[in-house]
């Protein structure tokens, strides 16, 4: 770990960078701009279409590798290969877009395809992975924050996509294949790990607030800028000003590092750092005394009874070992410390987490999928609007889940799943209200499943890092987050693409038009988020005991072995 003194500039330098990365990290979110493109282009069915968004899907979402990496390489190697990968095969799609190559194989375009959206995988795993470390005591602000720009990078490219690129799919790819890797070389120096701070800094939750604050004015900007286009005839230098003030608010949360630059606190003038050295990281050789989250409170009692009882006192433990006369075996962790993977998986919590998650994502990512069709089945033929929309509405829950999350979790203790629950419940009604196609339910269905999409990233993070830890919480959430292609291939690969294509084929047409072409398809997600609603109750009534353990005193207790390595 790089050593920084806590409270310091570089970690809000890095947060600030994490913000375009995590933009750059949302291109796989862009697969509706040019998913018509690529069917008219290339003759194919909706089936074959969606299960080239299945490959979007698992290109994203399957961070193994990158989960690995960032315990072995400093986060400009994991950010270097997303590069790479975005290079390669957004480079592929757009020779076969473009026609620039001509009759490219489906399975290269699969495989391209996987190979593109990856580098989401890798970008967003190097950037959360920091930066939550960097944070440990703010985790569900964090991964709100930065899964809340990845949400809103699909109004981003959409706002590029219509006002700079004419609305062309192949520009839209060119820009995949060049923008994003200079946009991350140019990130890659600044998003680097630095010894977090160990005690709650006021300070700390007003530059939280702001960046929450400016992400929530670009949010709002690019909903009312895209309807203000689609609407209105603009001329280009309009269009241009447009996209000069997005960067503008894009580049906020820097204001941060440089305003501590300009009027440092009264602690950085005099030098003072709350840690005895610079390289203990958070948990190490800090006194009792000298840390608020090690200092006793009314909990204790609560807090010996939820760990298990232990026959000898730890100093007569210590001094039998010493002597030799005892040998110790080691420990499992408890919920709440360091978990390796191995050890996580075989937790019934990490698997009621991943099917609550599987179940909640997989439902989502098939609206998502299939975005533009539904729209084009409903009568929509213009679905810019629908996108921003869900973009804006994804971003709202996901930043949401963690501001409300964590303060529910640190006033009250409720486990953050709790809002799993509520999300998953307000999904059952929202599928509900897709299949009826009544007139005018579009947008506020597209709404209401886009904040509630988001509302399972942005809580399944904070919970994994902490029932298991952050030492290996890259290759944990990443596993994790596999439900989510899982659950494209089979409710929008299978089910989607199959039922659109069979309704298509009553019409004799290859677009379908009605409610019936995914009727079927959302009566059968509703169930899946009814199933998914019992399952987050129960996973919520499990770990309530280990959030009264980690938030005992109102703040995170963090566990000594965390945030190590």
């Amino acid at each position: 770990m790089v050593d920084l003194k806590e409270g310091s500039r570089p970690p809000w330098v890095g947060l600030g960078a994490a913000v375009w990365v995590q933009i750059a990290a949302g291109s796989s979110y862009t697969f509706p701009l040019y998913s018509r493109a690529l069917k008219l282009t290339l003759g194919f069915t909706q089936q074959q279409l969606t299960i080239l968004g299945v490959a979007n899907d698992i290109g994203e979402n399957i961070g193994i590798l990158p989960g690995i990496a960032c315990n072995k390489f400093p986060p400009w190697v994991v950010l270097l290969v997303g590069v790479c990968t975005s290079f390669l095969g957004y480079g592929v799609i757009w020779l076969a877009v473009s026609e620039t190559v001509q009759s490219v194989p489906y399975w290269v375009l699969f495989i391209a395809l996987c190979v593109a959206t990856n580098s989401s995988a890798w970008f967003g795993t190097a950037v959360l992975v920091t930066n939550m470390r960097n944070f440990p005591l703010s985790r569900g602000t964090v991964a709100g924050i930065l899964k809340g720009y990845v949400g809103l990078s699909a109004a981003v490219f959409t706002e590029v996509y219509s006002m700079a690129l004419s609305g062309s799919a192949s520009k839209l790819l060119l820009l995949l294949t060049l923008g994003v890797p200079i946009v991350c070389l140019a990130m890659m120096y600044f998003v680097r790990p630095c010894t977090p701070s160990s005690e709650d800094d006021s300070l700390d939750h007003m530059h939280f607030l702001f960046t929450q604050g400016a992400s929530f004015m670009l949010a709002i900007y690019l909903l009312t800028t895209t309807i203000l286009a689609d609407v209105l005839s603009l001329s280009t230098t309009i269009r241009y000003g447009f996209l000069a003030v997005m960067v503008i608010l894009l580049m906020a949360p820097l204001a941060i590092p440089l305003k501590m630059t300009i009027f440092p606190s009264n602690k950085e003038k005099l030098g003072i750092s709350s840690s005895s050295s610079d390289n203990l990281t958070a948990g190490e050789g800090i006194s009792q005394l000298a840390d608020p989250l090690l200092t006793p409170s009314s909990s204790t009692t609560y807090l010996r009874s939820f760990h298990e009882p232990e026959d000898a006192s730890d100093v007569d433990l210590l001094l039998a070992v010493g002597e030799g006369a005892v040998k110790t075996k080691k420990r499992k962790p408890r919920r709440g410390e360091d978990f390796t993977f191995r050890e996580a998986i075989v937790k019934a919590d990490f698997w009621l987490l991943w099917l609550v998650y599987f179940l909640g994502v997989g439902t989502g990512v098939t609206v998502v999928n299939n975005l533009a069709q539904i729209g084009v089945a409903q009568g929509l033929n213009d679905t810019t609007i629908l996108l921003s929309l869900f973009s804006f509405c994804n971003f709202s829950g996901r930043i949401g889940a963690g501001v409300i999350s964590e303060h529910f979790v640190k006033s009250k203790t409720i486990p953050r799943t709790f809002w799993m629950t509520v999300t998953q419940i307000v999904m059952i009604i929202t599928f509900l209200l897709y299949a009826s196609a009544l007139r005018g339910t579009l947008y506020a269905a597209t709404a209401l499943l886009g904040f509630c999409y988001g509302v399972q990233f942005g809580i399944m993070i904070p919970t994994a890092s902490e029932l298991f830890g952050l030492k290996h919480f890259g290759i944990i959430f990443n596993f994790i987050g596999i439900g989510n292609p899982i659950g494209a291939l089979f409710f929008s690969g299978l089910l989607a693409g199959y039922v659109y294509d069979t309704e298509a084929a009553k019409q004799q047409s290859v677009t379908c038009i009605g409610p019936d072409c995914f009727k079927l398809t959302f009566l059968v997600l509703a169930g899946l988020c009814g199933v998914g609603t019992i399952l987050s109750i129960v996973l919520t009534v499990r770990i309530r005991p280990v959030y009264q353990m980690l938030y005992a005193g109102g703040s995170f207790r963090l566990p000594s072995s965390s945030g190590k390595g």
